[in-house]
């Protein structure tokens, strides 16, 4: 359906503007405050999946309270945080229809030739770009001055740089009550940063360039400048930002909804494109599993450290000032369930699904995220601050089938 951008005059944004403090709520019975937060991994055209699932955490009132993404899935973030609550939804849809418009059939596909439509669109959005996102170089990156931005780089993105600005406020972004990250990492050091609106080590005032900067992907798209240094697709060192809110708020206790692009695991491939296509998928999710499992394994270390810090008489005179500090920030309690929200249906075009960015295959993504989030919100009632000690993962993926939604949902 078509959806035209809101209009956000910026000085009503900034006086419905919360802190985010508030946002979260106020502690009670002695336990920190609570937050709702969404992680969005990258995966180019596979990111209308993360529309799906924000329409259907929407439609029963759960909303985030921050969003960290990476790639796509931080042009989403930035559309979240930009917007008012009434408002995100219609600007995330407008976005994908917009990039989506370049191939919309007049007929239905048959399912028997759906591969062949996929394969076929695919290779005319490397050809001809997408509407309102990138647009081929010309002349092309071969024929550019070496050491220019359009010879390390065969597309223009500033069709999106528009596109952002027509659908971001980005006063309400900045100073809204949404805490809002977007990973990318230096060209130069291969650092990665997290550009943060509200904390962190790289805090600062999120503009165009940043967002731009989380989805610079090469070779297809330049690196952005920021400050003296140039940054690509955060993706590359790390496509999944799940430690980032891990790692920050610790005073929070924390509902996750992380979502991925690619899952880990897979059936055996049969053919040579089956195999580049759970090849990507483990280069681009493994490091998503590590980040979970490792925080399940280290949540019981953190708790028995707690015990003995809060005992009545522990032997702690061998330590140091800064050994005491470094048992108490590790040993910090943590009430966490994540549940895991993961992209397992067929993919289209292989390893082309990345920007493989028409119509149909959008509609596709972005059903299997309305229908995985459901799976997601029958667990419990996510408003509802955690129940658990430590750190607890739900693969809602995996839910036996009595935890699952009716299918009349």
């Amino acid at each position: 359906m078509a959806t035209e951008a809101p209009d956000k005059p910026a000085a009503a944004r900034r006086a419905n503007a919360r802190p985010a403090a508030d946002a979260a709520g106020k502690a009670a019975n002695g336990r920190p405050p609570h937050m709702t937060v969404l992680v969005l991994q990258g995966g180019g055209a596979l990111g209308a999946y993360h529309l799906g699932v924000c329409e259907e955490l929407s439609s029963v009132n759960v909303a985030p309270d921050w969003v960290c993404g990476i790639s796509i899935g931080a042009i989403n973030a930035a559309i979240i945080a930009g917007n008012r609550p009434g408002e995100r939804i219609a600007a995330l849809q407008a976005f994908w229809e917009k990039i989506s418009s370049g191939l919309v059939p007049g007929f239905a596909i048959p399912e028997g030739a759906r591969d062949m439509w996929s394969e076929g669109a695919a290779l005319w959005i490397a050809t001809t770009g997408v509407p309102g996102f990138f647009k081929p170089r010309f002349p092309p990156a071969k024929f550019q001055p070496a050491g220019s931005l359009g010879a390390i780089s065969y597309y223009d993105t500033d069709p999106l740089k528009e596109t952002l600005n027509a659908l971001i406020d980005w006063d309400w972004l900045n100073d809204g009550p949404m805490r809002l990250s977007v990973g990318s990492v230096s060209v130069t050091t291969g650092r990665m940063h997290f550009f943060d609106n509200k904390g962190g080590p790289d805090h600062c005032r999120l503009t165009v360039d940043h967002i731009m900067s989380s989805g610079a992907l090469p070779p297809g798209f330049a690196p952005v400048q920021i400050g003296d240094d140039w940054y690509w697709d955060g993706g590359i060192a790390s496509n999944a930002p799940l430690q980032h809110v891990l790692d920050e708020g610790t005073e929070y206790d924390k509902n996750i909804f992380q979502v991925d692009l690619f899952p880990a695991e897979g059936p055996f491939p049969e053919t040579l494109l089956d195999a580049e296509t759970r090849a990507q998928d483990i280069r681009y999710s493994s490091r998503t599993r590590l980040n979970t499992n490792l925080e399940m394994q280290l949540s019981p270390a953190r708790l028995v450290v707690r015990r003995v810090l809060d005992s009545c008489h522990p032997n702690l005179s061998g330590l140091t000032e800064a050994d005491l500090r470094t048992l108490h920030a590790f040993a910090c309690e943590q009430h966490i369930e994540i549940a895991q929200i993961i992209y397992r249906d067929k993919a289209y075009s292989g390893k082309a699904r990345g920007y493989e960015f028409s119509r149909p295959t959008m509609e596709a993504h972005r059903d299997a995220g309305r229908r995985d989030a459901a799976k997601a919100l029958a667990v419990r009632d996510w408003r509802l601050r955690p129940a658990v000690n430590g750190v607890n993962c739900i693969d809602v993926g995996e839910l036996a089938p009595s935890l699952k939604p009716k299918a009349d949902r």
